[in-house]
């Protein structure tokens, strides 16, 4: 009786057993390759030895169905298989064991294996890192909160290596449920893949592309690996001219950009972007846009007027006119604008600026030749904050800045910005008795308004109004504007601007394509111009709507994108100069269309629009911008592209009317002016390789650009120092430019950017080809920039200076006025140094301390016979460098 009992505690103690280990059992599935029952028996053998309780394997269905116990993960029993010969999800096997199978075994192998072979001298992957595919910080955010979810005790997502390191605890959870849980949500690994249905739910910037195998570059990452901040929010459509920062929320061409590393080269995009943050342009004084550029060697600032004290941009060796200068991806300074408009966007409003060297999407409009330069707008907090900067220099210039970005809730935002300076001092460093600088006041609001409901509803909305009132005064010491010119002998320059500008982008992803967007944009701008130029007056005023419809979709897969759609520009232009009236008015709708392909290696965006100009005729644009990654740090990028603008000869060279030219136009038989509209081809290549240097990393750039004009309408200074003439080009008109650029950091904190740029710029003028004036060949940059160590209460110091250096121009021909007021052939070479000392004492309060040509050159000769500015030979348009001598501000940043 006694053993009877105890067989019957026995057999149940035997069968208890069983079933807690049936219990404990977890069940796996894997694409494994094989070829015969030979290779059945093999896999099934070896995966049993390496540990499976069952293991079944289907030649029809190329899978491996098989359990393990808890102690024996998935991931080891494929390993054995592999060293077996069978590639599968996770391992390849090696070529050796692979030719050792009889022949019969001999599977098709994939041409591109899923994961690195099993002897692979890359293989460095550890053993709890798997491969899962993703693209942004929405994806790492995501893929890390579901491994924790399976149990994972921590989980760390690389994009750039697009693996996941897990860190758990084997007897409360496996490899296996933490893989599983992270393909539920949506992203495939190496040991489960997601369903079509989840994956097309992510957000469109989280749309990795499942071709590519595991363990080669995903070339749609779009994460900065140095990032901290992880509210990657969703978007619509494709990156225009912003790469995907942390805290981007982006509706399709309607751009909402948060913050990221002070300055970066886009290693995504197809065309050549440089991504300016704030933090750049706090390294400067950058009171307005004209002045955000001073660390950045791409755009050269040349001076160019010696009496209204304008600043105008140059790229690729060509004038701003040719580079499309938008705000929030909408056209902004052009026409009537072009002369100030620089002035009137601050700087402490710029969240950011995306910078495109070269011919720039399609999608954007017709008008960019050289590249395109989009400003961003501040209008994002995760709270509410409100900015006071405080500005001042030693020779009568102030300005107060205030920005107050309120979330009203989960989807509105709202945006003040408020802004005001004044130039009250005399400055005269050269003493020819003409301010060196205009005086006057400028007062500038903004409100913004964003919606956000992407993700629910697929909507997004932004809303802008903005205005303008801007007045100087400028020429001779004592001019009083109130009086009359005719009334008194000083020379005066008044200038008197308002402008009004209000715009919307809506943006709509469409529910369970979150890859398919439509996108509209409309804008209305008006700005008002009255001035006078001693005895010459100039007044104007324009009205402009813009409207653009963008479409975004795919072809089959995210590797097949493209755009489509139309826009409407009108211009209407009321211009008087001296007592002649220029009126017109300009109709432009047009269409168009993008197509981007992506390979694993490479990206390719090919687009073209048509244009039909009541007044320059039907124009076709087509655009090719190339990608090409020998390695992921090793990048190189071709272009090539055409564009076409109508030239507004009077706003674009007031430059020119403080002197005693008169102006003549030669007539072509064209309807802007009796001119014909300015075509160009631009043609680009640039190489950039990242490596490391004192073990950091450092970038060389290279880029070389040829613009090639078919049209342009000339502005010729040589037939007399007493004309202007403007005529259109007969013979060949073109821009080389080449420009290599290092960035690299020697020791922490430190960075350094070195630049030479080469120009050769030429035109066919009436008496012959020669250089365009005011163009240096040679130049060279160079920035260092150094910050110490954070303290307890996030204080630190930051150290920063620039160097520009200009060699010799050439000077518009003045050999027919009298020996004293002839100007040489070459200008002489000159260096400006500026630099700037900012203390950081907290998060939210920041003093800082610079001076702007420390060198103290400045061109002597500014104003050609300043002592008789009415007289036949006064020229204040012959300006080659700066005015002023050594300039110092001081400021004050709080935020509360």
């Amino acid at each position: 009786m006694k053993s009877y009992i105890t067989k019957i505690f026995l057999g149940t103690l035997f069968f208890l057993s069983l079933s807690l280990s049936a219990q404990n059992l977890s069940k796996h599935q894997s694409m494994v390759k094989g070829n015969c029952n030979m290779c059945k028996e093999r896999i099934e053998t070896t995966a049993k030895k390496a540990g499976a309780k069952s293991a079944v394997y289907s030649i029809d269905t190329q899978t491996l169905s098989f359990e393990t116990p808890e102690k024996i993960s998935a991931d080891e029993i494929l390993k054995k298989v592999a060293e077996a010969g069978h590639d599968n999800n996770s391992y390849k096997a090696s070529d050796d064991v692979y030719k050792n199978l009889p022949a019969c075994c001999h599977y098709q192998r994939d041409s591109e294996s899923p994961v690195p072979a099993m002897n692979h001298s890359d293989s460095t992957k550890k053993e709890n890192e798997f491969f899962v595919k993703g693209n942004c910080s929405s994806c790492k955010a995501r893929i890390e909160k579901a491994a924790k979810y399976a149990g994972a005790d921590s989980a760390e997502w690389s994009a750039e290596k697009q693996t996941v390191i897990l860190n758990f605890n084997p007897s409360k959870t496996s490899a296996d449920k933490i893989l599983k849980k992270i393909a539920d949500v949506g992203h495939d690994n190496e040991m489960y893949k997601t369903t079509e249905e989840v994956y097309k739910k992510l957000p469109g910037c989280c749309l990795y592309d499942r071709n590519i195998p595991f363990g080669d570059t995903n070339p749609n990452v779009h994460y900065d690996e140095s990032a901290k901040k992880e509210n990657h929010s969703n978007h619509i459509g494709s990156e225009d001219h912003s790469s995907h920062s942390d805290s981007e929320k982006n509706i399709e061409q309607v751009n909402i950009i948060g913050s990221k590393a002070a300055t970066s080269i886009g290693k995504k995009e197809a065309g050549l972007v440089f991504n300016i943050d704030s933090k750049e342009l706090l390294k400067a004084a950058c009171c307005n846009l004209s002045e955000s550029f001073e660390t950045n060697a791409t755009v050269d600032v040349s001076f160019s007027n010696a009496v209204t004290g304008t600043k105008q941009l140059k790229m690729l060796g060509l004038d701003q006119k040719y580079t499309s200068l938008t705000k929030e991806l909408l056209p902004e300074i052009r026409g009537i604008a072009s002369a100030y408009g620089l002035s009137l966007i601050p700087g402490r409003w710029i969240e950011s600026i995306q910078l495109t060297k070269g011919g720039s999407t399609v999608t954007n409009g017709y008008e960019s030749i050289t590249g395109q330069i989009n400003t961003e707008l501040i209008k994002h907090a995760e709270k509410s904050e409100t900015s006071l900067n405080l500005f001042a220099d030693f020779n009568g210039r102030a300005e107060a800045n205030i920005t107050h970005v309120e979330p009203i809730n989960d989807h509105w935002t709202q945006t003040f910005l408020l802004h005001g300076n004044g130039t009250f001092g005399d400055t005269d460093m050269n003493k020819d008795t003409f301010l060196d600088r205009p005086k006057g006041t400028q007062i500038n609001a903004a409100y913004l308004l964003n919606f956000n409901d992407l993700t629910h509803s697929g909507f997004g909305s932004h809303f802008g109004i903005n205005f303008v009132k801007d007045e100087r005064t400028s020429g001779q010491i004592g001019f009083d504007k109130k009086i009359p010119q005719t009334q008194q002998n000083l020379y005066g320059v008044g200038i008197d601007i308002s402008r009004f500008q209000v715009w919307n982008k809506t943006g709509y992803v469409f529910k369970g394509k979150p890859y398919q967007s439509l996108g509209w944009m409309n804008q209305y701008t008006y700005h008002q111009q009255d001035s006078f130029f001693g005895l010459r007056n100039y007044s104007g005023n324009q009205h402009t709507y813009y409207s653009n419809l963008i479409f975004e979709s795919i072809i089959g897969n995210t590797n097949h994108k493209y755009k489509t759609g139309a826009s409407f520009l009108y211009d209407g232009y009321n211009e008087t100069y001296l007592n002649n009236q220029f009126k017109r008015t300009e109709t432009v709708p047009g269409i168009f269309a993008e197509y981007t392909l992506t390979g694993s290696k490479y990206t390719l965006v090919a687009g073209a629009r048509a244009d039909f100009h009541n007044l320059a005729g039907t124009q076709f644009t087509p655009r090719l911008n190339f990608k090409y990654d020998f390695t992921p740090k090793t990048i190189l990028r071709l272009s090539a592209g055409r564009g076409f603008r109508t030239a507004n000869v009077f706003a674009e060279n007031q430059q020119y009317f403080a002197s005693n030219r008169s102006i003549q136009i030669l007539e072509n038989g064209g309807n802007i002016y009796g001119l014909k509209p300015e075509i160009a081809w631009n043609f680009g290549a640039s190489l950039q390789q990242e490596f490391k240097i004192f073990g950091r990393k450092s970038t060389i750039i290279t880029d070389f650009f040829r613009t090639d004009f078919q049209n342009q309408v000339v502005v010729d200074l040589d037939r007399s120092p007493q004309l202007l003439t403007f005529y259109n080009l007969d013979g060949k008109s073109f821009a080389n430019s080449f420009q290599t650029q290092w960035d690299f950091s020697p020791i922490k904190n430190f960075d350094v950017r070195l630049a030479y740029k080469y120009y050769d710029v030429q035109a066919q003028y009436l008496d012959g080809k020669r250089e365009v004036p005011f163009m240096a060949k040679h130049r060279g940059f160079i920035n260092l920039a150094y910050s110490t160590n954070k303290n307890s209460k996030e204080g630190f110091w930051s150290f920063d200076t620039t160097l520009n250096w200009v060699g010799k121009q050439r000077l518009p021909n003045t050999s027919t006025n009298p020996s004293e007021f002839q100007l040489p052939k070459r200008s002489e070479s000159y260096a400006v140094l500026n630099a700037q000392i900012s203390r950081n004492f907290n998060k939210k309060l920041r003093a800082y301390l610079g001076g702007e040509n420390l060198t103290s050159y400045y061109q002597k000769n500014a104003i050609v016979d300043f002592r008789n500015p009415f007289d036949n030979y006064f020229d204040g348009g012959m300006v080659y460098a700066p005015i002023m001598k050594a300039n110092f501000y001081v400021g004050f940043d709080v935020t509360f």
